[in-house]
C-alpha cells in the first residue's frame, strides 16, 4: 500500500506542476506586459514635465515684468516707528543700553528696532508705547529704581 501512496502523490505533484506552469507562463507574460506599459507611461510623463517647464520658461519670457513697487508693510500693533524710538531715546538723554532697561530687553534688540531692521513683538510694544510717554525725570527715575530694586 506504500508504493501506491506513494505513487499517487508523485503524480499529483506531476499534474499539479504542470499545470502550475501554464498559470505561471500566463501571468510571467502579463506581468512583463505592466512592466513595459509602465516603462512606456515614466517616459511619456518625464517628456510631459520637459513640455511644461519649457511652456512655462516661454510664459515667463514672453510677459512684462511687472513694475517694481516698494513692499510696504503693515504696521503691527500701535504702528512702531523706528525713526520715533531713536528720536526718543536721544530726547531723554539715554543709551541704548539704558534704554533697553526702561524697556525690558536686550540692548541688540533696541538697536535693531532703531534701525528698522526688526520690527519689535506685541509684547514690547506695550512697553515701547509707555516709554514714548515717558519724560526726562520720570525716565531717569525709572532707571534709578530699577538699578536698586
Amino acid at each position: 500500500m506504500t508504493s501506491l501512496n506513494n505513487a499517487l502523490k508523485s503524480e499529483i505533484a506531476r499534474v499539479s506542476r504542470k499545470e502550475l506552469k501554464d498559470e505561471l507562463a500566463t501571468l510571467r507574460k502579463a506581468s512583463s506586459l505592466h512592466r513595459s506599459e509602465i516603462a512606456a507611461l515614466k517616459r511619456e510623463l518625464k517628456s510631459l514635465r520637459s513640455l511644461v517647464k519649457l511652456s512655462e520658461r516661454t510664459i515667463r519670457r514672453a510677459m512684462p515684468a511687472p513694475p517694481a513697487e516698494p513692499i510696504e508693510r503693515p504696521a503691527r500693533g500701535g504702528g512702531f516707528n523706528a525713526n520715533a524710538l531713536a528720536a526718543k531715546r536721544a530726547q531723554l538723554g539715554l543709551s541704548q543700553l539704558d534704554m533697553a532697561r526702561l524697556l525690558e530687553a536686550s540692548a541688540l534688540s533696541v538697536s535693531k528696532w532703531e534701525s528698522g531692521k526688526v520690527q519689535p513683538r506685541a509684547a514690547q510694544l506695550g512697553r515701547i508705547l509707555a516709554v514714548q510717554r515717558l519724560g526726562k525725570r520720570a525716565a531717569l527715575a525709572r532707571l534709578a529704581q530699577q538699578a536698586t530694586g
